[in-house]
């Protein structure tokens, strides 16, 4: 006859074996036998929720040895990281706003500059205006003065030969007359008398 016999060796692992007995023998011993198996795997073990002390003890160093090397390795390095990532975007904004800054500078800068120019050619622009006007004055007044000159010369010419007109009428008009005289009276009458009677009749005509 064969009899298992069940050893707990841990909290997980048994040890079972078979041996082989004759009927009658050993009864007690198997019994004992037998009971002591049954009071072992009825033995629950170590609870598989509370901790033990040597994994509390490991827990807490292997979180030590971690909080250490994030507070001496990791964080320092993070943190300079961060810091000069930082620096680095300050810098670039630093460097954005002064960009800004100066464009704004050559901004203002060029449209001072073109107000200056815009004023400047306007002062040129009034400047030559004047002095267009100016000029177109002096010249009218000079073309003015030479018209006048010429008018008063041609009216001095004209008054010239409408008196020699005149006299060389007046002279034929006398001649004409004094030879009528001649002719009339037998005798040749005084010229300036004759020429002053025509200059009378002359004048009376223009008169009326």
């Amino acid at each position: 006859m064969l009899t298992a016999v069940v050893t707990q060796l841990g909290p997980s692992s048994f040890d079972v074996r078979f041996v082989a007995q004759q009927d009658g023998e050993d009864e007690e011993g198997s019994a004992a036998e037998d009971e002591e198996p049954s009071e072992e795997v009825l033995d629950e073990g170590p609870s598989p929720i509370a901790p033990e002390l040597k994994e509390l003890a490991w827990g807490f160093g292997a979180f030590a040895v971690f909080f250490l090397a994030m507070r001496l390795f990791l964080f320092p390095k993070v943190k300079r990281g961060m810091e000069a990532r930082y620096g680095r975007i300050r810098d670039d904004h630093e460097r954005a706003d002064a960009m800004r800054e100066a464009a704004e500078r050559e901004v203002a800068e060029y449209r001072d500059a073109l107000v200056a120019v815009r004023a400047e050619a306007t002062q040129r622009i009034d400047a030559a205006r004047q002095t267009l006007d100016t000029e177109r004055s002096d010249r009218l007044a000079e073309v003015n003065a030479r018209i006048a000159e010429r008018r008063a010369a041609a009216a001095t010419e004209a008054e010239a030969a409408k008196a020699r007109e005149q006299e060389s009428i007046d002279t034929a008009v006398a001649g004409v007359a004094a030879r009528a005289t001649e002719l009339a009276v037998g005798r040749r009458p005084d010229d300036t008398a004759v020429r002053r009677a025509v200059a009378e009749v002359a004048s009376a005509g223009v008169s009326r």
